[in-house]
């Protein structure tokens, strides 16, 4: 069940919606939380019920390690051994589930020996509510999670719009939402009628942008893993095409999740700001993928010592911390090193502004940031070393053949680079409506933008038609398969 499906629009999510408002304008908020958690537990075993039997028990053994380390003596050794404990068991499980048949390749390649793959399923969003339980058994040794009860500490790791690709919330954000009183009726409107335009940007950006985009990124990288040639230029216009797919796709799909929560009531962190218009590569990874950007800097980069202990620990803290986290996105070594990549780029970048003094003009470093981001997406979207090493080969033999890319790509990609590199972000549209917002919006120049009118409500329910006449092709989101 997608967000981008006629199922979940027009059927799950409006029984959800009027269920939940009765719920509440009775007065029953807790009531409201457990329908929430009944109907996301329903979500998730919409794929496969035999993913609820790993999604349960963690849930469970989570919360128990959590109350576990919470009853523990501050700074005892009993509370350290819960938490790495309670972290190894739910590496452990990812481990197993994503990078199991990932070591033995690799192993199998080392020593020659014949090693059969596992039939390992991958559970849907994995990956991300693997890293959700850790940041609250992290939070809850450094007192910074309240304990909760054991109903709401489910529905915080199971929220459905955020349950499969994140964001990733820490328990201490997402909670006064949940334990908050019921809302009054010109709240509750309010509040459906934010989320459902934020929804409907989402919906937009992947059902008119990235969508469009896929076959011709798609059909371009399968052309060169087959080993045949491509044009440089179309090469080009491959890679440029998926660094807004991507982008489109992903900060689509965490739109939605963000509208969905809201018009519940919950207040979900944005996970994008504009990466595209970013000045460097620090300032990147402060507007692309924030909520996992903030989980590698607070859990794993300053743990490793940050920039704390002279230039060259910084510079091998951020290798591998960006190197861990692209091995987080696959078990592949394309993943390896496009992380790899943005770790060199981010410790060129500190060296080059504490050597320096010179400022290049910030629409230089734009440029830049965006070709050398572009460049580290082929890694990220082929399937193999060969594959991203003749993909490049392509794109740096401009002496060889060209091709003529369709004028509908063309236009589809010079839609998406205005939008992506000039047009403000949703979360500088809704600014004055949101309570978790990145930290680069406290220095943005640009206001909140959002003033319901019935203009504005005419534009969304226009772009929303757009999008449910093109719903019949439904894509999976790309973030998914993490």
């Amino acid at each position: 069940m997608l967000f981008n499906s006629q199922f979940f629009i027009f059927v799950f999510l409006p029984l959800v919606w009027g269920v939940s408002y009765v719920l509440e304008r009775r007065g029953r908020r807790d009531l409201v939380a457990t329908w929430l958690l009944l109907c996301s537990i329903a979500f998730y075993g919409w794929w496969s019920a035999r993913y609820l039997a790993l999604l349960v028990p963690l849930v469970l053994f989570n919360f128990w390690c959590g109350l576990a380390i919470g009853h523990a003596a501050p700074a005892s050794r009993a509370r350290h051994a819960l938490l790495a404990s309670g972290i190894a068991l739910n590496l452990a499980v990812l481990a197993f589930f994503k990078y199991a048949n990932f070591l033995l390749d690799n192993v199998a390649f080392a020593t020659g020996w014949s090693v059969p793959p596992l039939a390992v399923v991958l559970p849907l969003g994995i990956s991300f509510f693997i890293f959700q339980k850790i940041a609250y058994l992290v939070d809850v040794t450094r007192g910074m999670a309240p304990e909760p009860r054991v109903g709401r500490y489910a529905l915080f790791v199971a929220f459905f719009p955020q349950l499969i690709a994140g964001p990733i919330v820490h328990y201490g954000e997402i909670r006064p939402s949940f334990d908050r009183a019921a809302r009054t009726r010109a709240r509750i409107r309010r509040d459906l009628a934010v989320g459902i335009s934020i929804f409907v940007i989402g919906l937009a950006k992947k059902v008119l942008i990235a969508d469009h985009l896929a076959p011709f990124v798609d059909a371009s990288f399968e052309t060169v893993a087959q080993g045949q040639p491509l044009a440089w230029n179309v090469a080009w216009a491959a890679a440029l095409a998926f660094t807004f797919q991507l982008y489109f796709d992903f900060s689509g799909y965490s739109d939605m999740a963000v509208g969905l929560a809201r018009m519940f009531g919950v207040d979900l962190p944005w996970n994008f700001h504009s990466p595209y218009q970013a000045r460097g590569f620090s300032d990147f990874w402060r507007r692309w993928h924030i909520t996992l950007s903030r989980f590698l800097r607070d859990y794993l980069y300053i743990p490793l010592g940050g920039n704390r202990r002279g230039a060259s620990r910084t510079t091998r803290n951020l290798l591998v911390t960006m190197a861990l986290g692209g091995l987080w996105h696959g078990a592949n070594w394309t993943f390896v090193a496009w992380g790899v990549f943005h770790g060199v780029l981010l410790a060129i970048e500190r060296a080059l502004v504490r050597s320096t003094r010179w400022r290049p003009p910030a629409l230089v470093v734009r440029a830049v940031t965006f070709l050398l981001v572009m460049l580290g997406w082929v890694l990220f979207r082929a399937a193999d070393m060969a594959t991203a090493r003749a993909f490049y080969a392509a794109m740096l033999a401009p002496s060889g053949a060209t091709a003529t890319v369709a004028g509908d790509t063309l236009v589809w990609l010079a839609f998406a680079a205005a939008i992506a590199w000039f047009a403000p972000a949703t979360a500088d549209l809704f600014r004055r409506e949101m309570r978790l917002v990145p930290s680069t919006l406290a220095t943005s120049p640009r206001g909140a933008r959002w003033r319901m009118t019935s203009m504005q409500g005419i534009v969304v329910g226009l772009v929303f038609l757009c999008s449910v006449l093109l719903l019949d092709r439904i894509a999976p989101f790309l973030y998914f398969q993490f």
